[in-house]
């Protein structure tokens, strides 16, 4: 496997992280990788070890305002800022596929960035893999929330502490100490959380419109997202290729926690079912 580094450009210009672990041989296939809210796409080294010996090439990129990218930490002016990098990567990707297909796999945030992406921009991709998608409430605190949204009219820059619990992420405590990272960070500002928030309603009310093939996997006892909320959303969709793998007891990353391996083998056998 091949590990490569450079950058692209974002929405207004702005220069973002981007990886490839790039397969052993020629691809068949592309994974365009969105992470979560505070972390970075260096946190996915069992996706980028599963993947490019069966085949496929991983690309993961750092949001603006997280990781190795630029940009005030954990802020964003407007949910299109996300929506159009996104746009760029999947365009850059596309562009290097050579004609073969391209699935984008967010998780948390990144389910919710890529399932309201898809809703605006479908094509150049050939499906789409949720891993406990932000498509519900979350574990903040509703204080919070009523903050937010005052403060966004007024400092939205003004930053909070997400609160998100380390020990939620995995049932491996390596996975848990590792949240300890330089490149991870707490901080949501008080216009990110309107804008997300406002996101995740219109995502939800255009479920019945999302065409493309749609993966959903969730641990069953996330406590940070709750597992009835991608159930909720999964039902709203009309697309007959749909399905959604629950994982009983797994915590909020499934490609982190203790079941990683099974994970990584239903994501392929899903793959390979819609190259």
């Amino acid at each position: 496997m091949n590990h490569l580094e450079s950058k692209f450009t974002g929405a207004g210009g702005l220069e973002l992280f981007h990886q490839i672990w790039q397969a052993d041989a020629s691809p068949k296939a592309h994974i365009a990788l969105v992470h979560g809210i505070g972390e970075h796409s260096g946190r996915y080294p069992n996706v980028a070890a599963h993947f490019p010996p069966r085949g496929y090439t991983v690309h993961g990129f750092d949001l603006r305002g997280h990781g190795r990218s630029p940009g005030r930490r954990g802020h964003i002016n407007a949910w299109s800022e996300f929506r159009e990098d996104v746009r760029a990567y999947i365009r850059m990707i596309s562009a290097q596929a050579e004609g073969k297909p391209v699935f984008i796999y967010g998780h948390s945030l990144g389910g919710l960035i890529a399932l309201e992406y898809v809703l605006h921009y479908p094509d150049l991709l050939q499906g789409v893999i949720a891993s406990a998608p932000a498509v519900g409430q979350s574990a903040i605190s509703p204080v919070l929330i009523f903050l937010s949204r005052v403060m966004s009219r007024v400092m939205p820059t003004f930053s909070l502490q997400t609160g998100l619990d380390a020990t939620a992420v995995s049932r491996d405590p390596a996975v848990v100490n590792g949240y300890a990272d330089p490149l991870v960070h707490s901080f949501a500002s008080a216009r990110f959380g309107t804008e997300a928030m406002a996101a995740q309603a219109w995502t939800n009310a255009h479920a019945p419109d999302l065409k493309l093939p749609l993966l959903i996997v969730h641990g069953e006892a996330d406590r940070i997202m709750p597992p009835a909320s991608s159930r909720a959303f999964i039902e709203r969709v009309s697309s007959p290729d749909k399905t959604r793998l629950g994982y009983e007891g797994g915590y909020h990353e499934p490609h982190n926690d203790i079941q990683h391996a099974q994970v990584m083998q239903d994501i392929e056998a899903w793959l390979e079912k819609h190259l």
